[in-house]
């Protein structure tokens, strides 16, 4: 109601104002503007979003919260919150108010930002090294719009992979993954044994802290790559879609069942690897949306700990097969609801499983420290975090912008894998894509109450708006994050301590005793 209210008193200002007041009116004010001689109290900035009928969420600049009756906003910008009430203390201990103009702890305040932040300290640290676009699937939803098997054309070269590799090692980062994707990378092995051979035998050099994953579909294993990947502590993941029908239907293998084929190679790697050495990940196309607890007991069956109920994105093949792949964003939070709760009752049960995407979003929410989900941050993890050499040589700002390539449009091509590190890293594409990647300064997210918890992603919104900044009301990046986060605290809210516990066992890993 405050935001209704502050909009009816702009605009009758605006409407019986003469030029100089309203010059007055739009000019910034000194801080001393927000206190006067019968306040008790400064504002700090924060924000707020309604969660339900009788409940706000108040969030400060540092990601802190307070739950508080509806209209709680409006009585502290009002300053009619006394200090004889329990919320003026918290108000005090959590940031929000201060008795003087400037905070005495605002050194705290200083470091919590910077922390909050400190994902951007060692720059790029995710390498993705696409090695082939071949596979031996025909899933209706690639995004990267793979090519049949035989097209060997379709591989990296070894002077390209070796460019790459030294440009990742020119990462001001002292942690960096390598990751090997494709099509299926495996199918090109011979790049992938040199692409970490190469690695290490650098890193005897720059002596960083490396971490090698090879993202397969596990139908290819062969004991000669498992050797491999235990010889060189390299981490699976993998693809798996629910039960057999929706697996099979979802990702078909010619003259194969690939639910069955995918099985067996995750207890391949598992047996070599061991079980923690093994993740997987499920894609929700239409025909997932009806089974969200079928998915998650497949994934408690098949002995995996966590699950990310993943929406399908908008690239590559996903795009051409809209009957299989295109649903509303409302359908997939049904879906996601429907899990969530599922998962938190088989908790509460006892059995533990995570569900990641919220998981993701309670370390927000819940610490204060960042996170390395790329999509949820802000600024945002293009460049910044991550970078992607594509079999061709050319290098991509995110993972999703190289699967746009693939239909032709190059608007997030950052250059070739040749050119100079500055030229590809700090040239005038970052530059333009820095004006897009921050929420703080994007229209609809810089006073969104949840704009801590989110994130900005302008490959996304190119991709689906037309544009980098992207229209929040029509936005299904938006959309979905908005609901998802209100539904986390509308849970919190009613569920109180009990769930409390249950989420906390999800941000440590840790079953509880």
């Amino acid at each position: 109601m405050i935001q209704l209210d502050l909009v009816l008193q702009i605009l009758s200002r605006n409407m019986f104002m003469d030029g100089n007041a309203i010059k007055d009116f739009r000019t910034f004010k000194s801080p001393m503007y927000y206190g006067s001689d019968k306040d008790t109290y400064y504002l700090l900035p924060f924000r707020f979003h309604q969660i339900s009928d009788s409940k706000e969420v108040l969030v400060n600049e540092i990601g802190d919260f307070i739950l508080a009756p509806t209209g709680t906003a409006t009585r502290i910008a009002r300053r009619q919150v006394t200090k004889n009430e329990e919320l003026y203390a918290d108000l005090i201990a959590n940031f929000f108010i201060s008795e003087n103009a400037i905070p005495d702890l605002i050194d705290v305040m200083a470091t919590r930002y910077r922390t909050k932040k400190s994902f951007l300290d060692d720059f790029t640290a995710l390498h993705i090294f696409v090695v082939s676009l071949r596979c031996n699937h025909s899933c209706h939803y690639c995004q990267v719009s793979r090519v049949s098997e035989s097209r060997q054309d379709f591989d990296i070269s070894i002077e390209n992979l070796k460019a790459g590799i030294e440009h990742m090692f020119r990462s001001p980062s002292p942690s960096i993954t390598m990751e090997f994707q494709g099509g299926e990378p495996l199918l090109a092995f011979d790049k992938v044994k040199y692409g970490v051979e190469y690695a290490k035998q650098l890193n005897e050099t720059y002596n960083k802290e490396i971490t090698f994953v090879v993202c397969t579909n596990a139908t290819v294993f062969t004991e000669d790559i498992l050797d491999f990947c235990l010889l060189n502590d390299v981490m699976v993941s993998t693809s798996l879609d629910g039960p057999s029908f929706l697996h099979n239907a979802n990702r078909p293998k010619t003259g194969a069942k690939s639910y069955e084929m995918v099985l067996q190679g995750i207890t391949d790697a598992r047996e070599k690897l061991g079980y923690e050495k093994v993740s997987a990940l499920m894609t929700t196309t239409a025909l997932s949306l009806d089974y969200p607890t079928e998915i998650i007991d497949n994934y408690i069956e098949n002995g995996f700990r966590n699950i990310f109920l993943r929406p399908i994105s908008p690239y590559g093949f996903a795009l051409k097969n809209a009957k299989k792949n295109h649903y509303h964003t409302q359908k997939y939070l049904e879906f996601y609801k429907k899990g969530l709760d599922y998962i938190i009752q088989l908790n509460r049960n006892g059995q533990f499983i995570v569900e990641d995407y919220t998981t993701v979003i309670l370390k927000k929410i819940l610490t204060p420290f960042p996170v390395s989900y790329v999509d949820l941050q802000s600024p945002a993890g293009m460049i910044n975090n991550v970078i992607v050499f594509n079999y061709d040589g050319y290098v991509y700002a995110t993972d999703e912008s190289r699967m746009l390539a693939e239909n032709q449009d190059f608007t997030f091509r950052m250059g070739h894998v040749q050119d100079q590190y500055r030229d590809i890293f700090y040239g005038k594409k970052a530059k333009t894509f820095a004006q897009y990647w921050s929420n703080e300064s994007l229209a609809g997210c810089a006073d969104c109450g949840f704009q801590a918890y989110c994130g900005a992603d302008p490959v996304f919104h190119y991709a689906s708006q037309g544009d980098f900044e992207g229209f929040r009301p029509d936005s299904d990046f938006c959309i979905k994050n908005m609901e998802i986060i209100r539904h986390i605290f509308e849970l919190i809210d009613t569920q109180g301590e009990s769930l409390l516990k249950i989420f906390y066992s999800w941000i440590t890993n840790t079953e509880q005793n």
